[in-house]
């Protein structure tokens, strides 16, 4: 017997687009009108790995404040539908000097826990660097 909980999400049609509900102001999920169903999934893995980057920085007792996450991609052009290639994910930081090795250490336990990335096609690569700032 499957203990996984089903979650849904309703997407409205309107107009030709999709529109995720949400209040204020929805979603439209549609290049040039809102963000992209690719740059969703790029912002989500973005956003779930820095939000594992920042449990394992607190499990592992790394004083820090977290600035930003930076992130870039690009896409497979020798496919037909240019699926995702590469996400690059920059978490801006500020971390003392003596607990920024440690920081960078925790990079490498994202990827094994950060649902969205594991939910990533695998030919997908992702990377993440810490950069420390002021």
């Amino acid at each position: 017997m499957s203990t996984d909980k089903k979650k849904q999400l309703v997407l409205q049609a309107n107009n030709g687009n999709f529109v995720l509900p949400h209040t204020p102001e929805n979603w439209v999920l549609k290049a040039n009108q809102g963000y992209s169903p690719v740059q969703m999934v790029v912002a989500a893995t973005a956003c779930c790995g820095g939000y594992v980057y920042q449990e394992i920085l607190e499990n592992s007792h790394v004083s820090f404040e977290m600035v930003q996450a930076e992130v870039s991609y690009t896409r497979n052009e020798k496919k037909p539908a240019q699926p995702l290639k590469q996400i690059e994910i920059t978490f801006c930081l500020k971390v003392t000097n003596e607990d920024q090795r440690k920081a960078i250490s925790c990079l490498r336990l994202i990827d094994r826990h950060c649902p969205v990335i594991q939910s990533l096609d695998p030919e997908i690569e992702v990377t993440q660097k810490a950069v420390f700032v002021d």
